[in-house]
């Protein structure tokens, strides 16, 4: 008897807490005393018809098809139509109110997300928006949620799929991000900090990541070549320096002139040929190299440039002709688009 006292005192004080249930409550409330006091009053009136004219009347349509005739009768109309209406009015804006709240709330990065297997990037700035439009560009990620956490006032950019959560990487915002859910994270140098320090950031950033998902894919940009090591040991999966990419680039250009305009088409999602990393088919495992590249070409106008091996962990550019492709090879290939590798 006590455990069922307790669960009902449980459950009034949370409708005492709730205002949309208690709204809701008096609303239909006030429907049974008007639909019961007309059917009292208007003798000629059923229970439905009366619940019919109670409803209509609280809603403001008001057919017309039923009417109070009786003094009692009219009172009770009276009754439902100054309560009725007003709690109905309550109602109907505390629900919308919900809405916009939670909207704004959305826009203001404080509301924690409910997505699961999304992208999730760590710090903004005008390159964040740039990583999230070629996100966008890639058909597997199109639809795909992704949640940027930075300390900025409000949500930076439109986008239906993209949520935000305000402040610095920590274990409250990565909470509210729902990082144990997460597919991918990308950690980029931080401008709220001093460049002899936006490395130090991003290692700590990594590390509190990684301390809440063991298992999640890290991505992380760096200044310094020096920090590469430091960040492997904090937990990122794949590590970009930033300087060196870009001295690397203008080597190419003075070396091979035009050759950048190649690289810069090869690694946009937004026109011409990309790369993708794709498992082989059946029908290629085991297959030398030279018969994958002829497949590969005939059957889907791409080429394949690269194996990732897992027995090394590395990957092989322009492997030798007589390569064997392995069952937990994976390929490196140029194509148009994401290439369906289905055996034919």
């Amino acid at each position: 008897m006590i455990h069922v006292l307790f669960h009902v005192r449980k459950f009034l004080s949370s409708i005492a807490k709730n205002k949309i249930t208690r709204l809701l409550l008096l609303t239909l409330f006030i429907l049974f005393i008007g639909a019961f006091g007309l059917s009292y009053f208007e003798k000629t009136s059923s229970v439905l018809d009366s619940f019919w004219w109670s409803f209509v009347t609280i809603t403001t349509v008001g057919y017309g098809d039923i009417a109070p005739s009786t003094l009692g009768g009219r009172i009770v109309g009276v009754i439902v139509m100054v309560f009725g209406i007003g709690m109905l009015g309550m109602f109907t804006a505390t629900i919308a109110s919900i809405f916009v709240e939670g909207k704004l709330k959305e826009g203001k990065g404080t509301k924690a997300v409910k997505v699961n297997e999304h992208f999730i990037i760590c710090e903004w700035s005008l390159k964040t928006k740039e990583i999230i439009e070629e996100l966008r560009a890639d058909a597997k990620v199109q639809n795909k949620p992704i949640v940027l956490i930075a300390d900025i006032p409000e949500k930076p950019m439109e986008d239906d799929k993209m949520f935000f959560i305000r402040g610095e990487v920590n274990d409250e915002t990565l909470g509210k991000a729902n990082l144990k859910e997460g597919s991918v994270v990308m950690v980029l140098a931080s401008n709220n900090v001093d460049s002899g320090s936006r490395d130090a950031k991003t290692i700590l950033n990594i590390l509190s990541i990684r301390t809440l998902n063991p298992d999640i894919y890290i991505c992380a940009e760096i200044e310094d070549t020096k920090n590469m090591q430091h960040c492997k040991m904090a937990g990122a999966n794949e590590i970009i320096v930033i300087g060196k990419l870009s001295s690397n680039l203008l080597v190419q250009a003075a070396l091979d002139h035009g050759i950048t305009q190649i690289i810069s088409e090869l690694v946009t999602n937004r026109f011409g040929s990309e790369l993708y990393k794709m498992k082989p088919p059946q029908n290629l495992v085991g297959r030398q190299f030279i018969e994958v590249l002829t497949f590969l070409k005939k059957e889907h106008n791409s080429i394949a440039l690269a194996v990732e091996s897992p027995d090394n962990n590395k990957f092989i550019s322009n492997p030798p002709k007589d390569y064997v492709i392995q069952p937990e090879d994976k390929l490196v290939i140029v194509a148009n688009e994401r290439p369906n590798l289905t055996v034919r």
